[in-house]
């Protein structure tokens, strides 16, 4: 068992989100799911948690109800190779509801912020260059997706 595990708080979608998000990505798996039980009144038999891995990093989901809201303090990031891949997560997590933002954020339909990153993106901004280094974040500062041709244009100038 790892040592640290994000756990997110659900709003008695748990098992269709984590289904949705164990869809989304490649190497996914539900690991277990427990059930209320007598102890929590008007809840018995429904899913309190849902523990899930997505690429290699495990999760916890928990049926807790209205109480929390995520929110952008919290987001996750996703490293992208290729065009391809920014274009499949930003398509798969915006879909159904998901909303976009600025600079590869996006929220999925579940309210939860991701970051859709390419590999090329940190690489040029951290160019030893500043200004190919800004010329890369004046172009990524008019982007919702990272466009990474675009991103490959502003660092050649």
């Amino acid at each position: 068992m790892p040592k640290i595990v994000p756990c997110l708080w659900m709003d008695d979608r748990i098992e269709e989100a984590v289904r949705f998000y164990v869809s989304v990505f490649g190497d996914a798996r539900i690991i277990n799911e427990e059930k209320y039980d007598d102890a929590v009144p008007g809840q018995k038999g429904k899913v309190m948690t849902m523990a899930f891995e997505l690429e290699g990093q495990e999760f916890m989901a928990l049926n807790g109800g209205p109480i929390f809201k995520f929110n952008e303090a919290v987001s996750f990031v996703v490293n992208c190779k290729t065009q391809a891949e920014v274009d499949y997560f930003w398509e798969k997590l915006t879909a159904d509801g998901g909303a976009e933002s600025q600079c590869a954020w996006l929220k999925d339909k579940y309210g939860l912020s991701w970051q859709i990153v390419p590999e090329a993106l940190p690489r040029y901004l951290g160019d030893a260059d500043p200004a190919k280094a800004n010329r890369v974040m004046q172009a990524m500062l008019q982007m919702k997706k990272i466009d990474i041709a675009a991103l490959e244009r502003a660092y050649a100038g």
